[in-house]
């Protein structure tokens, strides 16, 4: 279905030759298909317009005219008006054509076409010298594109016609906005060639159609002979003529009418013949022209020189031109250059050419102006150029002492918020310095200028703010000093406030109903509140403004987005917004206000109509203040004559200057002390020529370097230099001559490295560099020269880069030196670029040769760049003598030495050498270097050499002393022939012609060969060899020559004796009687006297200093100076900050201890000690005590008034918090050993004190057991009880299995973890653990094989902690899990026997008459059997005695009327399958009596057992012993007869004992009372004792 796909997308990607002819047909199609579908056009219609298509296969534009010519109901096209809040027309909204990769820049098939037939062109142009032959293939081209011009000319014609027709007769339904029936292509061209862009546009009314290169629209008239641009019939075009790299963008066409606006994008490259392009300057092809057959020959006469001018002044620069042969009408190109930038026609600049005459005029000069001027005239052969510089001075000041004018204002990062003006400082304040800048601005438009700053500004920077978005503005600045204002500078270019992308949108034909174009990429998000801004950052930072720039927030919610900007204060969490009144329209902000030093973070919202947005991420915090700082002051300023009013003055750079804009020169003549500026406009290199100087005189330079922070300090002034011609008055400094020798070290596929010889004169000054030239050779002719390095190197070998292989090339090179370039150096030898291979290594190079004398010399070379295959291992040196013939060639070593210098010896004098040296790796010995220039044997009159010393200090010393120096010559010292780089070691020093090098600290490591030359000579040098056996020599020379030094056995120290004094003392060896000592301190010499006492033992030769005392004043530096005859020494001890600090309180605290150990005082301070049995004891020894010494024991301020606890033996008072105590009146040893402890617990801990005192004074010690104190104490208490517990062992219970240990102590505050296969238990109703007495256990109930495994509980002492483990598996665990199933099957049987849970009393005493009841309670599983006996016998239920068993628990026994033969023993007798027991009590008839106030118990109506109605209150209180069975007895008789006297008597006897003290007597009450509710206690299973017969008078 190719036939369905529109022309346009089926050849998107290439052109071919019929390009033209498609672009019509594809017109032609369209127009057929819309006349068919609207007007219905006969067939012999269609097969006219098929026949003029010759033949084009028919285009399908189905979806095209559907969506144009449809008579269905349009759907809603989207508004592209835009509006601001108040619904008010502000623009014209224009969304951005988004392209494909169907539009990537490439060759078409037309351009390639196009390139074929230029090639062929070419080549029949270089082959046919007939210029008929030309002019033929001419003629044939001009016919072809003829015939197809008035083809298209004709057909655009008749579909014109023929859409007019239709326009009119279908004009409302063909309203439709803007197409694109054919887009405009990318294309990649040469520089120099022209290029058209062109598309086809349907829509109606016509689309108004606007070119944009780069967004900005194109103005064909503002750029005459540049831009074409055409219109006809819906094809438009643009065509760029001669494009250059300046037209390389995106092209953007943009077609507009009231429907609707459409983009379409091409993008053009523009591309340039490698090596064809100086480095600043463009160039032309050379060679002969193919239009003329001839070459131009041009000359540039009459020239302008070096021009001086004032700021306002006009100037004009011209040249004569000219061009050989002279051709009428024939204008070559002219150009002008300032500073290597091309200047434009300008209201500043203009040019003119006359012919013959090339004229540049400047008007109103400005330092802006100031600069190297070129004249560049370009023909078809070539260019020839010229240049000058011209100089502008400042105006005179308005105001005597006013600073000129600030140059270069420029503006940049504009945006609708603020405009960032820059500027350069002058050179010239007049004498006081500048305090700052005012910047003002001025509407375009108007010549209202308005000051920006209130006050002035130091950074050459500064943020405008307060702008109208969308207006354009100038700038200006203007300097203050102390005197006055500067003139203002020249005005800025106009700068608009708005945001780039919105300026680089902007068209420059505004819409006629708008006014305005904003373009958009979509259609804006309406409603959504926008998302937080994206990386925020801090672009600049300076003391008066901080400037940020962040990212707008992607997605939605764009419409209408403005900014909050908020600043906190770093350390604090308050956020304050800083535009509060306006909102920010760009991504970039300015803040002013900020305090100098204080550090702020910053946040910004994005807000909208919508609302606010969350804040972004605050940046890190910024300090305000200028982070650029003034350049440092340039280095060493060397002047060098040039003409008879001019001079080279070259300068060391600043170090580490940041942002630098350039350097400013001034002069003085010499005596006068009056600057002038030579140059007023910054430079940046480090070389200048100072013009306008008067010959003869002679004149000091100095130099500062500048930045936008300000202007530096002047660098050191240069030497006086006489200003006279370089050439007929000496030469000072010279370039050098050219090098030699060029040789090739290295080849591989592209690059080659060169090695060449130092020029035999390099011009009186040092060679700074060397410069590469390079070209090729083809077929024996050479090519153009090219530069190989755009910087000078130092060393004498260079590897050339980007060259062809198997290409040959010839090599230049020249050197430099501060005079400037020499020439040249003579074409090298034709070097072939191909890989080399060879597995041995290339040549050595850079042979010197040194130390010339009449039997030796030093050869020093450097090592082959080419290693071969193996690494080079060894050098092999050869010699000959010069006349000798090439076979006389020799080895000087026979074995390959290591080092890269060899000194050759027997030499025969007088006769001249050359030398050559190989290199050798694994694989063998390879090329040769270059051979030296010969050198004959010949020790040179006045000769010296290195002379070693030792001063009368001892320092060792090498000199050497040159007769032949000139004013530039330097001493170079080296060690084994490489530079000396390690200052540590040697010091150097020059004085006149002598040089020496002091060793700093003569080592073993200085051992070497110490070589020096002197520069700009004859090859003066000389050498010494330091061995080790000379090292020593001289060392022990350099100790006989020092002078003596008392020797010291201790160095000065400090310490501290009794009662807190200070000693410092030392220890001198050797020291005589005649010796003296100064005592300094802070070098001020301390006298003796009552602070001071001194004293110097001559015999031991121990000289030390005492002090009382120390005081803050006392902090500095002691010094003991000793002099003994001409022997000195000193020792010094540094006693400041920290280390003072703690002498002196060392030294207070000592003088404290010394007055407290006068009285009762303490040796060991308060502790506290932990027995083995676990006992906590508080001690402190104390000394000098006496009877009437009290000592006192506090705890929390509350004095320990109980002495049961205190002890003091042997000098140690002692305190007991945790003890066990010994049962009183015991003996038994059971019981001793069963003591109850004393638990030490939380209550205990506190803060203890012991005071000591007496008439002497007064002593305290404390010790803190809070916290981490009784921490600490309670795990050594911890460690104790781990240490003490037993194996881990095992039992079985009727519940399942037992794991316990025990303790010899227990405490509640113990940290126990129990563990199982080494993970903590977690407890729950099956696995519990407890404590019984000093027992801990865990009890795992209903155990299985689940629980088998590694059992372990672990005590915690704050340490390491104790662990006791045990196996619960295999054989233990089946025995305790067998004894486990025992004992439960022995517990179920004891909970299931037969019992009598309880009821019945032992005796019961009741009237005759009344009625018994008595109930038990009986249990077992089963349900037992129940028996009741009398008197042994067994009885049975009958109307007087009625016995029941009720629900299996209950069995009552009851007799209706109770008579005297109911008397007697009554049993109950229960069973079971597993056992029987029983249970009796006494029957007891009495008569009926009166109550004679005794205690009797009774029956109730109910027959249960009561106090009888006649018993006293009193009695009734009184209470009832109880006795109980003891476990394992037989319940045959559960009555123990104890009456109530009797138990008072007990009582009685028990009052009688020793009373305890008042704490146990209510601890023993509360344990009674304890025991009473137990006994009386519903559950429990023994019954009580009735005391029934019993009476108390």
């Amino acid at each position: 279905m190719s036939g369905s796909i529109p022309f346009y997308q089926k050849h998107h990607r290439h052109y071919d030759r019929g390009y033209h002819s498609r672009e019509a047909e594809s017109k032609l199609s369209h127009y057929q298909s819309s006349s068919r579908y609207t007007a219905g056009s006969s067939a012999a219609s269609s097969t006219s317009a098929s026949s003029r298509s010759r033949g084009l296969r028919e285009t399908s534009s189905s979806w095209l005219e559907a969506s144009r010519l449809s008579l269905s109901p349009k759907r809603a096209k989207p508004t592209y008006l835009a509006v601001d809040k108040e619904n008010q027309i502000i623009g014209y909204v224009v969304p951005i054509f988004r392209g494909s990769q169907e539009f990537a820049a490439g060759y078409s098939d037309a351009q390639e076409a196009r390139v074929r037939d230029t090639a062929a062109y070419m080549a029949r142009r270089d082959l046919f010298s007939s210029g008929l032959e030309m002019e033929r293939s001419e003629l044939v081209a001009r016919r072809e594109a003829m015939r197809e011009s008035a083809e298209r000319i004709s057909l655009n014609k008749r579909i014109h016609e023929h859409g007019e027709h239709f326009k009119r007769m279908n004009q409302d339904s063909l309203m439709h906005p803007p197409e694109f029936v054919i887009k405009p292509r990318s294309h990649t061209v040469w520089e120099k060639q022209c290029v058209r862009l062109h598309c086809t546009v349907s829509g109606w009314p016509d689309p108004r159609v606007v070119w944009y290169k780069n967004n900005v629209a194109i103005d064909a008239l503002a750029n005459p002979g540049k831009y074409k641009l055409e219109s006809r019939y819906n094809v438009h075009s643009l065509e760029i003529n001669k494009c250059d790299f300046e037209d390389t963008a995106q092209y953007c066409v943009s077609a507009m009418n009231t429907q609707g606006e459409l983009s379409a994008i091409a993008s053009i490259v523009v591309k340039r013949f490698k090596g064809e392009v100086d480095e600043y300057l463009p160039s032309p092809r050379h060679g002969p022209v193919s239009e003329y057959g001839i070459t131009f020959q041009t000359h540039i006469v009459d020239k302008f020189g070096v021009s001086f001018g004032r700021e306002g002044e006009t100037m004009s620069l011209g040249c004569t031109v000219v061009i050989y042969p002279t051709l009428h009408r024939y204008q070559p190109e002219v150009q002008w250059y300032r500073d290597d930038v091309l200047l434009s026609p300008s209201k500043w600049h203009q040019m003119h050419w006359s012919g013959d005459k090339a004229t540049l005029t400047l008007n109103h000069l400005n330092k802006e102006d100031e600069g190297l001027y070129t004249l560049r005239v370009t023909t078809k052969s070539g260019y020839e150029t010229y240049s000058s510089y011209v100089f502008v001075r400042d105006a005179d000041a308005e105001v005597e002492g006013a600073p000129g004018a600030p140059l270069d204002v420029r503006c940049l990062d504009a945006n609708k918020d603020y405009i960032i003006v820059t500027w350069k400082q002058p050179a010239v304040d007049r004498g006081d310095s500048i305090l700052g800048y005012f910047v003002d601005r001025c509407e375009v438009g108007t010549n209202h200028w308005i000051q920006c700053n209130d006050t002035p500004v130091k950074f050459a920077r500064f943020p405008v703010t307060g702008l109208v978005e969308g207006r354009s503005f100038v700038f200006r600045v203007r300097a203050v000093n102390k005197c006055g204002m500067s003139h203002p500078s020249r005005v800025s270019e106009p700068v608009a406030a708005m945001d780039p992308a919105d300026r680089a949108r902007i068209r420059g034909t505004s819409a006629p109903w708008t006014g305005q174009i904003i373009v958009t990429e979509e259609e804006p998000a309406e409603g959504v509140v926008p998302d937080r801004p994206l990386e925020l950052q801090v672009t600049e930072a300076t003391k008066n403004y901080v400037v940020l720039s962040w990212k707008p927030p992607a997605g939605k919610g764009l419409e209408g987005v403005m900014y909050y900007v908020e600043k906190c204060v770093s350390g604090t969490d308050s956020w304050q917004r800083v535009n509060t009144e306006i909102p920010v329209k760009s991504p970039r902000f300015a803040l002013f206000d900020l305090s100098e030093g204080k550090s702020y973070s910053f946040r910004v919202r994005c807000c909208n109509s919508a609302g606010v947005g969350e804040p972004s991420d605050p940046t890190e915090a910024t300090t305000v203040g200028d982070k650029l700082d003034i350049p440092s002051p340039p280095g060493r300023v060397v002047p060098t004559r040039n003409t008879d009013t001019s001079v080279v003055v070259s300068w060391e750079a600043s170090q580490d200057a940041k942002e630098l804009v350039g350097y400013y020169i001034e002069c003085s003549l010499v005596g006068s002390n009056e600057w002038e500026p030579c140059n007023n406009k910054p430079v940046k290199c480090t070389r200048f020529i100072c013009h306008g100087l008067i010959t003869g005189e002679k004149y000091v330079f100095r130099v500062r370097a500048v930045n936008a922070a300000g202007l530096s300090q002047f660098s050191p002034e240069s030497e006086p230099v006489e200003v006279k011609a370089a050439i007929g008055g000496g030469i000072p400094h010279a370039s050098p001559t050219p090098p030699y020798g060029i040789s090739v070290l290295e080849c591989v596929r592209d690059s080659m490295v060169l090695a060449w010889k130092q020029p035999t004169f390099i011009g009186g000054a040092d060679i700074t560099g060397y410069f590469v030239d390079y070209r090729e050779v083809i077929d024996g002719v050479p090519g153009k020269w090219h530069e190989a390095n755009v910087r000078a190197i130092s060393e004498r070998a260079y590897r050339v880069s980007d060259l062809r292989e198997n290409m040959k090339y010839q090599f230049q090179v020249r050197a430099a030196n501060m005079a400037g370039v020499g020439i040249p150096s003579l074409p090298s030898d034709t070097f072939l670029c191909e890989e080399w291979t060879i597995a041995v290594p290339g040549p050595p190079y850079d042979l010197q040769i040194l130390e010339v004398r009449s039997d030796s010399l030093v050869l020093l070379w450097k090592a082959p760049v080419y290693q071969g295959r193996d690494p080079v291992n060894g050098f092999y040196v050869d010699m000959k003598e010069a006349e000798a013939p090439h076979e006389a060639w020799r080895g000087v070593n026979n074995k390959a030495m290591e080092k890269i210098f060899m000194k050759i010896k027997n030499l025969k004098e007088a006769e001249s050498y050359v030398f050559r040296v190989r290199a050798q790796n694994n694989a063998g010995v390879g090329k040769t270097s270059d051979v030296t220039e010969p050198v004959t044997a010949v020790t040179k009159p006045g000769t010296t050499e290195i002379v070693v010393d030792v001063d009368d200090d001892g320092v060792i010393s090498l000199n050497f002393e040159c007769c032949d120096m000139t004013q530039d010559s330097k001493f170079v010292w080296s060690k084994n022939y490489q530079a000396i780089t390690d200052s540590s070691r040697v010091t150097s020093e020059t004085k006149g012609n002598k040089s020496k090098i002091i060793f700093n600290s003569p080592e073993e490591e200085d051992v070497g060969i110490y070589s020096c030359l002197v520069t700009h000579t004859d090859g003066t040098s000389s050498s010494y060899t330091l061995s080790e056996e000379e090292l020593k020599r001289l060392l022990q020379i350099s100790h006989d020559h020092k002078f003596p030094i008392i020797p010291l056995k201790s160095e000065l120290a400090v310490e501290l004796l009794e009662k807190g004094r200070v000693r410092f003392w030392l220890q001198a060896d050797g020291i005589s009687a005649n010796g003296k000592v100064d005592y300094i301190f802070n070098d001020n010499v301390l006298p003796q006297g009552e602070k001071y006492k001194m004293n110097f033992d001559k015999n031991t030769g121990v000289i030390e200093m005492i002090m009382e005392s120390l005081t803050p004043a006392d902090e500095g530096t002691f010094t003991f100076q000793l002099q003994d005859g001409k022997a000195t020494n000193q020792s010094s001890l540094v006693l400041i900050g920290d280390v003072f600090k703690e002498l002196q309180k060392e030294s207070e605290f000592q003088r404290k201890e010394w007055f407290r150990k006068q009285g009762p005082h303490f040796i060991d301070y308060l502790g506290y000690e932990v027995t083995p049995e676990c006992c906590v004891v508080l001690k402190c020894k104390v000394g000098n005590m006496k009877k009437e010494t009290s000592a006192l024991w506090y705890k929390d301020g509350h004095e320990i008034k109980s002495d049961q606890s205190l002890g003091f033996t042997e000098g140690v008072l002692k305190l007991e918090i945790a003890q066990r105590e010994r049962p009183a009146n015991t003996e038994d040893v059971a019981e001793i050993l069963h003591w109850r402890t004393l638990k030490i617990s939380k209550k205990d801990a506190g803060v203890y004190e012991v005071v000591l005192k007496d008439d002497r004074g007064k002593d305290t010690s404390t010790l803190n057991l809070t916290d981490k104190g009784f921490k600490d104490l309670m795990n050594e208490v911890f460690g104790f009880i781990a240490n003490s517990s037993t194996p881990l062992k095992i039992t079985s219970t009727s519940e399942g299995i037992r794991l316990y240990t025990f303790v010899s102590y227990y405490n509640d505050l113990l940290p126990v973890t129990w563990h199982y296969k080494d993970s903590a238990i977690a407890f729950s109703d099956r696995i519990k653990s407890g404590v019984v007495g000093d027992q801990l256990w865990l009890q795992i109930t209903e155990p299985t094989e689940k629980d088998t495994g590694k059992y372990a509980i672990e005590f915690s002492n704050g340490k390491g902690g104790v662990r006791r483990t045990v196996e619960l598996a295999g054989q233990a665990f089946d025995d305790a899990f067998a004894e486990f199933q025992r004992l439960k099957a022995a517990a179920i049987a004891e909970r299931s026997r037969a019992r009598v849970a309880g009821g019945l009393p032992d005796v019961v005493t009741i009237q005759e008459g009344k009625a018994l009841n008595l109930t038990c309670n009986i249990s077992g599983d089963p349900v037992p059997e129940v028996t009741w006996l009398k008197n042994d016998k067994e009885i049975t239920s009958d109307d007087h005695c009625i016995l029941k068993f009720e629900s299996g628990k209950f069995a009552s026994f009851t007799i209706t009327g109770v008579n005297t033969s109911d008397t007697g023993k009554y049993s109950i007798l229960v069973k079971n399958k597993y056992g029987t027991e029983s249970g009796d009590f006494t029957l007891e008839i009495i008569d009926g009596t009166p109550d004679l106030g005794v205690t009797s118990y009774w029956t109730d109506a109910e027959g249960n057992v009561v106090f009888s109605p006649n018993t006293p209150e009193e009695k009734m209180r009184t209470p009832v012993m109880k006795t109980q069975k003891r476990k394992g007895e037989k319940r045959e008789s559960l009555a123990r007869t104890s009456t109530v006297q009797e138990a008072e008597e007990s009582r009685h006897q028990e009052g009688q004992e020793e009373k305890p003290g008042a704490a146990e007597t209510e601890k023993q009450e509360d344990g009674a009372e304890e025991t009473a509710k137990q006994e009386f206690s519903p559950n429990q299973s023994e019954s009580t004792e009735e005391q029934g017969n019993t009476q108390e008078s």
